[in-house]
């Protein structure tokens, strides 16, 4: 088995075990153990950080991996310094604006919350925190080491959660300490992976700057503003929410968004195969074979993603009777956000295909133009929807910016993701929400999660393989059949 499938293979594990740890601390350790109003501002602080990343990484983490190849073994030390160093220019600023203009930023963020003011520079640490791990991570990945960093990244931090809030409901630690445990958290992380990057390649500092370093400045510039874009579309809403709403109604979306979010898993583990297989169809210019990979991780994808959506959106009454009562109208955040998820992996791996383009300067200016269009519907649409208005805006962002993306392949690439069997699996979803809508079970809702996903799903499975709807389901399930049938 290749090191690049072998690793893939192990990295959707590790994503998938992450995402379990993340829903037991999302929705029963968070909900039941911290106070609503903290639980907030965990939430507001995690994604204050997460979009201050870009800016603090400034985008080293892409800036490595794409040039670190083109640099022989002597070179290769003066770039990784260059790479250490180059931080520090979004770092600084960032540092210097908390430390001469706190008080002006803290009453701007605290008009609702008088709450969040005592705790920007938790912001900070964990922005600073989420930047470096993110360059230490790129640099393993540079070294085709990429799932010690992954682990670290998914599980780590989310089991370190779930000990922090067991030690504060056995009152082990006192919630002041809770929080500064929980940033401690984020750098701890930050220094392991260092510790594991060092034994990797340990640098040898060398001031002499790489000989293209403007081009360099040049690119993390742009993977600034591309990857500044893409947090924002993901975390501005919970942010922009403290500015209107109580801090504890973060929490309450906070939960909402991350139940859709599980529809998102199955498209984060393929992408990690489908983006060296897209640069390779687009570097050797096989237009066919890029076609093909389009439509059918579109497909794939979908047929993940739908069934699902289908699952949550029919199981989340029951789901919602195992949470606290306050968390349990989020009904229509999930619905907006996870269609939204459903939309993203519909699309397949054309962000792999514009991203190895030469066309990716003007998708990172279309992300931009979303990043802000996302900021003035949820300053819109929160006064007015509250938490509704935020999924909104999340949904109507999003829905055009993959709009965008598809028509823009099309015309540069003249491919589309969308075949007559991406129509017949929507056609299949809709059957079973609509059949499975009625069929209510009197039983715990745990069980009657159970019995009804089991039969939701082996009526999926059973009509994608009676109906030939992906040649790569058939496949799985004729393999399956047959090792079964004696």
């Amino acid at each position: 088995m290749g090191v690049v499938l072998k690793q893939s293979i192990q990295n959707v594990v590790v994503t998938y075990l992450g995402f379990l740890f993340g829903a037991v601390n999302t929705l029963f350790l968070y909900t039941t153990i911290l106070e609503d109003e903290y639980y907030g501002l965990v939430t507001f602080i995690l994604a204050s950080g997460a979009i201050l990343m870009p800016l603090m990484a400034f985008g080293v983490h892409n800036t490595l991996v794409k040039f670190y190849s083109n640099y022989g073994e002597d070179d290769k030390d003066s770039f990784l310094s260059f790479m250490l160093i180059v931080p520090l220019l979004g770092i600084v600023p960032v540092a210097l604006i908390g430390v001469f203009f706190y008080e002006p930023l803290g009453n701007l963020v605290s008009q609702v919350n008088p709450i969040v003011k005592n705790y920007l520079w938790y912001v900070f640490f964990v922005g600073l925190a989420m930047a470096y791990f993110e360059v230490f991570f790129a640099w393993c990945k540079v070294h085709l080491k990429s799932v010690f960093g992954n682990f670290m990244k998914e599980v780590f931090g989310r089991i370190g959660v779930t000990l922090l809030l067991i030690l504060f409901y056995f009152d082990i630690v006192s919630l002041d300490l809770f929080f500064k445990l929980l940033v401690g958290l984020y750098l701890l992380r930050t220094v392991i992976i260092k510790i594991y990057a060092y034994s990797l390649r340990f640098p040898k500092l060398n001031f002499k700057f790489p000989s293209n370093s403007k081009e360099i400045l040049a690119y993390s510039f742009l993977i600034i503003l591309g990857g500044s874009a893409a947090l924002i579309l993901l975390e501005i809403d919970k942010v922009m929410l403290n500015q209107f709403v109580d801090i504890e109604n973060v929490a309450y979306y906070g939960v909402a968004v991350y139940i859709a979010t599980v529809i998102i898993v199955p498209s984060r583990a393929m992408h990690q195969i489908t983006y060296p297989l897209t640069a390779e169809q687009l570097n050797s210019g096989n237009h066919s074979g890029l076609k093909g990979l389009y439509q059918k991780t579109s497909l794939t994808l979908f047929i993940a993603s739908g069934i699902l959506f289908v699952l949550i959106i029919l199981n989340l009454n029951d789901l919602y009777l195992l949470l606290p009562e306050a968390y349990r109208s989020g009904y229509t955040i999930v619905f907006l956000v996870g269609l939204a998820k459903v939309f993203d992996s519909l699309l397949g791996n054309n962000n792999s295909i514009l991203f190895n383009s030469k066309y990716y300067k003007t998708v990172l200016m279309f992300g931009v133009c979303l990043a802000a269009l996302t900021i003035v519907l949820n300053y819109l649409l929160i006064p007015v929807l509250g938490l509704e208005g935020a999924a909104l805006a999340s949904f109507i962002s999003i829905f055009i910016f993959n709009l965008t993306k598809i028509v823009f392949v099309q015309q540069k690439f003249g491919v589309q993701p969308f075949t007559k069997a991406t129509f017949k699996v929507l056609a299949v979803l809709v059957l079973l929400a609509v059949l499975f809508d009625m069929l209510q079970f009197p039983f715990h809702p745990i069980l009657n999660i159970l019995l009804k996903s089991a039969l939701i799903v082996v009526m999926y499975l059973g009509i994608l393989y009676r109906f030939d709807i992906s040649e790569d389901v058939s496949g799985i399930l004729s393999k399956w059949l047959k090792k079964k049938t004696p």
